[in-house]
């Protein structure tokens, strides 16, 4: 499946406020570099520039925006959810642009990690 089929899958069955944010975190984590790749895996939209580093997944009632390397990024407010060994995620409810824009910063974090070359 293709994102945009996932992403109308979603404007059919979920509230819109979903599909928006999920649009919108689509098209950050596109924009955040060169050579952004996207595939549906796992129910969501997995992103990635040398390598993984963010994923967008809808639920009925929120949004979650998760980073597999997530414990790895700086978040002296903890504001990054979970607590596994390695994923964090952010949940969205609704389009707060404060909330918004935290995750555009948690985005290039992210990506400038999965970019830096491999050991």
């Amino acid at each position: 499946m293709l994102p945009e089929h996932l992403l109308s899958e979603i404007a059919s069955t979920h509230p819109p406020v979903l599909h928006q944010l999920a649009h919108r975190l689509r098209a950050m984590a596109l924009a955040s570099g060169p050579g952004t790749t996207e595939e549906v895996k796992y129910g969501g939209i997995l992103f990635a520039g040398l390598d993984g580093f963010c994923g967008v997944f809808i639920y009925a009632a929120h949004v979650t925006l998760e980073f597999g390397n997530g414990v790895a990024l700086d978040d002296p407010s903890a504001e990054l959810l979970g607590k596994g060994k390695g994923r964090r995620h952010l949940k969205f409810t609704t389009e707060d642009e404060t909330a918004l824009a935290r995750a555009q910063h948690f985005i290039q974090m992210a990506r400038a990690l999965a970019d830096q070359p491999r050991k």
